[in-house]
């Protein structure tokens, strides 16, 4: 026999879990404008965006859709075009020295798979797909999740 105050915690858990999936899933459709403060690699921003007021987030945006290759990577084939990767995005996104910052438009932003990151569609300054126009130069492929496919010959299994 469920008490009382059992069966309303039990109905409180059954509502919240539904609900917490559902936040989990959320999209932010965009566009919120922020700042580059740094190129982590061919696919990763870090970015400070204005979220309320006098609220700032520092936070790392992945490219969504795209796989770069990593710098840390064994294979020297896909350790160059990791650098050519993250020179590629860091051309569109940091300016001169003594500029302004960059400000960057982030759209269909949702969670990450790794905590402290977004993923994000993300517009350059000019209104640049940075994604695409990564995916154009042969700097990335298409990635919806899953196992990544390896860069190199001699990783392929």
């Amino acid at each position: 026999m469920i008490v009382p105050a059992a069966a309303g915690l039990l109905l409180l858990w059954v509502l919240a879990v539904p609900g917490a999936a559902v936040r989990a899933g959320e999209r932010l459709a965009g566009p919120v404008p922020a700042v580059v403060t740094r190129v982590v690699d061919g696919d990763t921003l870090e970015v400070r965006a204005h979220i309320w007021l006098g609220q700032e987030l520092s936070i790392r945006v992945r490219l969504a859709g795209i796989d770069a290759p990593e710098a840390g990577s064994r294979c020297a084939e896909e350790h160059a075009l990791a650098l050519r990767a993250r020179a590629f995005l860091a051309e569109r996104v940091i300016p001169e020295p003594g500029a302004p910052p960059s400000v960057v438009r982030l759209r269909d932003i949702r969670n990450g798979k790794y905590a402290g990151r977004v993923l994000a569609r993300v517009e350059a300054p000019a209104g640049l797909d940075l994604g695409g126009a990564l995916l154009d130069a042969g700097l990335a492929r298409r990635y919806h999740g899953g196992r990544r496919i390896p860069w190199c010959a001699a990783a392929t299994p």
